[in-house]
């Protein structure tokens, strides 16, 4: 009987191993989106099906859009803003705005003040100064510091609501954007079949799932989307976030000033001007760094003393890099590429290597026809010389190797030996926010080898196309010998504005 036993259970076993289907190979799948909490979103997600990755996506978006309709200070009828018009009085709110309105008292508390969610005041006093390019007037900084210092709002932990005591213009920023997409990144990882998800929010990003991400760190002194990082870290389970002013502020007479205010003096944040943190909570993360911004190198070492689980990479005004003694469990060796200089011959000359083209565009915000978002359409730019050889890709954008085909001059141009391993860039960018749409490539001159390129005359190319849409290409001739110059390419469809900018190295940006 128990040999007939043995052999049933064997049997069995047998059998159903053979209704196990192989392991199914897990791939990135990644979305691109514009005009998203106003700025720009990529998805990223570790799945082995198109349709689990859909799935996924729609849960993030959908609540990326339920915590957007409640949080948003630029909706007039979202929760928040019907809030902010309901005057001092008392309101039950939502968990959701309850929560973050508190995580606002909780932080300006842990950064001394350096965060506050009034900081709008002196930020609209700066920002109406600079519209008639001169700088506040220190009595109306000071009015605005003063108003900034009172108490705000009251919180009921009790019944959930809140009680305004004044009409100071708030808005949810520094680390509302975190908060958000940890909970869009919670819902997708609760999908069917979901490993990992990245979801990055104009250059703050969540990373869930056990399977670590490459993250590379944007250089604030050199910030096209093709410039070289700073450095790469890479982690999993954690939030990565990156403050910084080389990218929105103000100019007032032809003077940078950040955007990023000290609520405590009324004065931009100067001496640093990119700060990113790594940390296990994503509002934190971005509410840190922010405030480090603002900080001074004392005050953040005293705040994150005791937290082991704090990492922070600052860059001073003069390019100092301070890195946290934790930021080294992250930080991967960079191995960078060294320049391939050739000797050019007595009739030829090199590019100037005091020179840089600087390609800027702006996609436009493409409105869907039944009310869903729609993804960021494929994009190429590329150089060829006078002879209409390519030299060099500054950008391939695109999800999935079969769309290549539809960037039709690219794939014409280019031919199977710039394809070669052209998977697109997986490896995610912690920067600044920028705005939506708006991006910028730089050419150093080099071709796709490291090889710097002959002085002279080269085409420009930018083609778009979208996914069930239009296809729109721009080609512009320009001479590279030395002399500045700039560009302004004439719009289109996809394009709502593209300039060329030839222009030293080091030249001021805004």
């Amino acid at each position: 009987m128990k040999f007939k036993h043995l052999t049933a259970a064997i049997l069995l076993v047998i059998s159903a191993s053979a209704f196990v289907g192989p392991k199914k190979t897990l791939r990135t799948f990644v979305s691109n989106y514009e005009n998203v909490l106003g700025t720009s979103l990529e998805l990223k997600f570790k799945t082995s099906s198109q349709a689990d990755a859909d799935l996924a996506e729609a849960r993030a978006l959908n609540e990326i859009d339920r915590l957007d309709n409640i949080l948003s200070a630029y909706k007039a009828n979202s929760e928040f803003s019907k809030w902010m018009n309901n005057g001092k009085q008392t309101t039950k709110v939502s968990s959701e705005l309850f929560e973050v309105l508190k995580q606002f008292e909780n932080y300006k508390v842990l950064t001394n003040g350096a965060l506050d969610a009034s900081a709008k005041v002196i930020g609209d006093v700066w920002k109406k100064a600079a519209a008639e390019d001169r700088l506040p007037s220190a009595e109306a900084l000071q009015h605005a510091v003063v108003l900034v210092q009172q108490k705000h709002y009251i919180l009921n932990e009790q019944d959930k609501t809140v009680t305004r005591l004044n009409d100071a213009p708030l808005a949810l920023n520094s680390f509302a954007k975190s908060y958000i997409i940890n909970k869009a990144a919670e819902k997708a990882l609760q999908s069917p079949g979901i490993e990992k998800v990245v979801v990055n929010i104009g250059g703050d990003m969540v990373i869930k799932g056990n399977q670590p991400e490459a993250i590379e760190i944007a250089n604030p002194k050199a910030d096209a989307e093709n410039d070289a990082a700073l450095t790469t870290i890479k982690v999993s389970n954690m939030a990565v976030a990156t403050s910084g002013n080389y990218r929105r502020g103000f100019n007032v007479n032809g003077k940078w000033y950040s955007h990023i205010i000290d609520p405590r003096t009324g004065k931009p944040a100067s001496e640093i001007i990119s700060a990113t943190v790594i940390g296990p909570d994503a509002s934190e993360a971005g509410a840190l760094a922010t405030s480090f911004n603002v900080l001074s190198l004392v005050e953040i070492e005293v705040l994150t003393a005791k937290r082991n689980d704090i990492a922070y990479l600052l860059v001073t005004k003069d390019g100092k890099e301070i890195r946290s003694k934790e930021w080294a469990n992250y930080e991967l060796a960079l191995n960078k590429p060294a320049t391939v200089l050739e000797k050019a011959s007595k009739a030829d000359k090199l590019w100037n290597t005091k020179y840089e083209l600087v390609v800027n565009l702006e996609i436009a915000n493409i409105e869907s026809t039944d009310g869903k978002r729609v993804r960021r359409p494929f994009v190429a730019v590329w150089i060829v010389d006078a002879a209409k050889t390519p030299v060099r890709n500054l950008a391939i954008w695109y999800n999935k190797p079969r769309w290549l085909p539809d960037l039709k001059s690219w794939n014409r141009t280019n031919g199977d030996e710039f394809k070669k391993g052209a998977e697109g860039k997986l490896s995610s960018t912690s920067s600044a926010t920028r705005g939506p749409g708006k991006y910028s490539l730089s050419w150093d001159g080099k071709d796709d080898s490291g090889k710097l390129v002959k002085a002279g005359t080269y085409t420009v190319f930018i083609e778009v196309a979208r996914e069930h849409g239009t296809y729109q290409v721009i080609a512009k001739e320009m001479k590279f010998t030395g002399s500045a110059q700039k560009v302004e390419l004439t719009p289109n469809t996809e394009l709502t504005s593209a300039s060329l900018d030839y222009r030293k190295i080091g030249t001021a940006k805004k």
